[in-house]
């Protein structure tokens, strides 16, 4: 167990968590028709606007002058989230966790010897960004497909109960390259219009830009740590089922759920937060856990509506939106979701609604049969 000790989004809803939890709970999606140079055909995500993005950055920070986007983004999710938290970043008991898909893989289409070819190399961002704070401490990156923010959060937490930090800073971020939305096209996984997770008309993916920056810290025992938010359990389960499909009987997720259903009653459960990423297989998939798990009557949701698939910023990003929806006691409508899929037949409404329970549990699922689970708690 640990406790949660800050959060903060940089996405295209906003730059801190309580704007991007406003624009999640409003159903405000960041989805929008775009086009890129060298892709045959606009795509729909939710893109950062990056002018804003550095005029925050050099409010917060300082001058954005040699960082990309990613790194951008990245250093001021860490040092909002970071604000009021009382935590030393650049002490030797903090840790850096980053996670990530592509990294700045977008420098590919800049031209020869207009930047470090280091740049290139998730090692190399994590280090940037743990210098930029003063951390003496070599980062982790995790970068396991999909399921890398949740990864990220759990080697995180047995990294703090292990005894090797009192702290661990885990940040996930990923930005929508050529590179990535034309591999995503080429799989024919992309919606023509938002995205509608498990509604029967669902037709794929949107793809989205954000960093989201938690903090982590020992539980002690003391008040303080009692009354603040715990990640009480993660499970990471591999199926090797296929390349990119998920696997039909679920293997995988259900694995992962049932590693950490042993950490709580299933009528305290608020709600799931699921991957929902509204490709036909994924959604289906998740159900098929779900009902193998017993969890089939317990209110589920999809962020992915709002922000896009975030990739390695995702386990970050949605298990941050839940928690403060964990604190209110309401479970998020599924923005784009309209009309019951019988094959998906699980308790996904449109709209908010109220949700009694004092946890919550984030699914994730990614290529290469990569599945995780996370259990949070609220006092």
């Amino acid at each position: 167990m640990i406790s949660w000790m800050g959060d903060s989004i940089v996405s295209p809803l906003g730059f801190t968590s309580e704007e991007n939890y406003q624009a999640a709970k409003g159903q405000r999606s960041a989805v929008a028709l775009h086009s890129c140079e060298g892709l045959a055909e606009p795509y729909h995500a939710a893109i950062i606007d990056k002018d804003a993005l550095a005029r925050a950055f050099e409010g917060r920070c300082e001058s954005p002058k040699g960082l990309t986007p990613l790194e951008q983004a990245a250093i001021l999710s860490i040092k909002l989230a970071a604000e009021g938290s009382g935590i030393c970043l650049d002490s030797s008991k903090t840790l850096f966790v980053f996670s990530s898909t592509k990294g700045n893989i977008e420098l590919l289409d800049a031209p020869a010897g207009s930047y470090e070819r280091e740049k290139l190399y998730l090692w190399h961002t994590a280090a940037l960004i743990a210098r930029w704070f003063g951390n003496p401490n070599e980062p982790i990156v995790v970068s396991n497909a999909c399921v890398s923010g949740a990864c990220a959060q759990i080697v995180a937490m047995r990294m703090i109960e292990a005894g090797r930090y009192e702290t661990a800073v885990v940040t996930g971020a990923d930005m929508a390259s050529r590179f990535v939305v034309s591999g995503f096209q080429s799989l024919k996984a992309l919606a023509a219009g938002q995205c509608r997770p498990f509604d029967v008309n669902r037709s794929g993916l949107n793809l989205g830009e954000a960093a989201a920056t938690i903090i982590y810290r020992k539980h002690n025992g003391s008040t303080e740590s009692s009354s603040q938010i715990s990640l009480l359990a993660g499970s990471i389960r591999n199926d090797a089922n296929h390349i990119s499909g998920p696997s039909r009987t679920a293997e995988g997720a259900f694995l992962a759920l049932n590693d950490i259903l042993v950490h709580a009653a299933k009528e305290d459960i608020a709600f799931v937060c699921a991957h929902g990423t509204a490709t036909p297989y994924n959604d289906r998939m998740e159900t098929i856990a779900l009902r193998r798990a017993g969890l089939d009557g317990i209110p589920t949701n999809s962020l992915k509506g709002c922000f896009g698939h975030t990739l390695g910023a995702a386990g970050t990003l949605e298990s941050i939106i839940s928690v403060w929806a964990l604190r209110e006691g309401i479970a998020l409508g599924t923005c784009g979701f309209e009309v019951e899929d019988p094959d998906c037949a699980l308790p996904v409404s449109a709209n908010n609604i109220a949700a009694n329970g004092s946890y919550f549990l984030k699914m994730l699922s990614g290529f290469g049969g990569s599945n995780a689970a996370l259990l949070f708690s609220k006092p």
